[in-house]
């Protein structure tokens, strides 16, 4: 299947290819309610999971190394016994805090709160 061409009078414009991977970077399921959790000062495995309801063990521990691997989190080990891992926002991660509060800000507006008590 090939694409046709775009009119060179249409209006379109083409997806920039940073603000791709950004989008797809913090909008990948589970990844935001991470980096709020850890926004919020949940740094432990437990607490962060216990901040995102839902999040399998297995899922959780991917989007972390995800994390990790662009650069908006750290791994380090609490020398302790038993060894405890604490999750910290890097500089890169932290500048998301204006972002994720717009989201925040949006949603409060635009997404209704689920029906506590729905009909049968």
């Amino acid at each position: 299947m090939t694409s046709e061409p775009v009119p060179e009078d249409t209006d379109i414009h083409p997806v920039c290819v940073r603000f791709h991977t950004a989008i797809e970077m913090i909008g990948t399921r589970w990844t935001g309610a991470i980096l709020r959790a850890l926004f919020t000062d949940q740094c432990r495995y437990a607490q962060i999971k216990a901040a995102v309801p839902g999040v399998s063990d297995t899922m959780l521990a991917q989007r972390l190394r995800e994390l990790q691997r662009d650069g908006l989190v750290e791994r380090h080990v609490v020398p302790v016994t038993p060894v405890q891992v604490e999750y910290r926002l890097t500089p890169k991660g932290r500048d998301l805090e204006l972002v994720l509060d717009a989201i925040i800000a949006w949603s409060h507006t635009w997404i209704p709160l689920p029906d506590p008590d729905p009909a049968p």
